[in-house]
């Protein structure tokens, strides 16, 4: 059954507002899933923090040229597509690329991605799940920052075991 033009506003008025507070945004080609396949792919979103809904390519691209600076992603509107939505760059790929090799599928296919500004074509499927989370770097920028500190405590511990050592060995050899 046909949208009415009231169901139409609604869903561009959410498109709109989910494109505005969405730092990443993948378009998908999912057509070839069957209902317990698509059913399981939507819990590993949601499970992964990501929304996943399948969209009209019409209201999609209307609510991407109001907003503006999706030009690139336009293109590839075309035949059925499903947008997955996350604040963390790898998580829509990690569930996709775990649900292929899982599932033993080709899809769902990646027709595009949008990351902070950034486009990615339908071969960087691999690249964006070795992303690493925004806590992983965090991650990594603490480690980097603290490993100066644990140098110098290391330095400055090590001539006084070093002392400590060879005055128990004078005391030991002293009390044989």
């Amino acid at each position: 059954m046909p949208l009415t033009r009231v169901q139409k506003a609604a869903i561009l008025k959410e498109i709109s507002a989910r494109l505005e507070t969405a730092p990443v945004i993948y378009l998908t080609d999912y057509m070839g899933l069957n209902v317990a396949q698509i059913t399981k792919l939507r819990r590993w979103f949601r499970e992964a923090g990501v929304e996943f809904k399948v969209v009209k390519n019409t209201l999609l691209r209307i609510a991407m040229e109001q907003r503006g600076g999706y030009d690139e992603l336009l293109p590839v509107l075309n035949g059925p597509t499903a947008v997955a939505i996350s604040d963390e760059p790898a998580a829509p790929a990690r569930v996709i690329k775990k649900f292929i090799e899982e599932e033993g599928v080709a899809l769902p296919r990646l027709k595009a991605a949008y990351i902070d500004g950034a486009v990615y074509g339908a071969d960087a499927l691999d690249t964006l799940a070795a992303l690493k989370s925004k806590d992983e770097l965090i991650a990594d920028i603490v480690g980097l920052l603290l490993a100066p500190a644990q140098q110098v405590v290391g330095a400055l511990q090590g001539p006084g075991q070093t002392l400590a050592a060879c005055v128990q060995a004078i005391a030991e050899k002293e009390a044989a």
